[in-house]
């Protein structure tokens, strides 16, 4: 059986850890430029749709 270090094993898991953290950020935040944009006009669009349709009872 050949020896391990385990120095070398503890920072190989912990650089396994912090990948498999990343990804599943950039899974869950990661958005281009565009899709930001998208999403924001559409936001944009709803809103004046909204103010369209609002009553001025003064």
């Amino acid at each position: 059986m050949k020896p391990v270090n385990l120095n070398q094993f503890r920072k190989q898991k912990a650089r396994a850890e912090n990948r498999a953290r990343a990804d599943a950020n950039a899974a869950k935040f990661g958005r281009s430029k565009a899709e930001k944009a998208r999403d924001a006009a559409e936001a944009d669009a709803a809103a004046r749709r909204l103010d369209g349709h609002r009553r001025d009872d003064e």
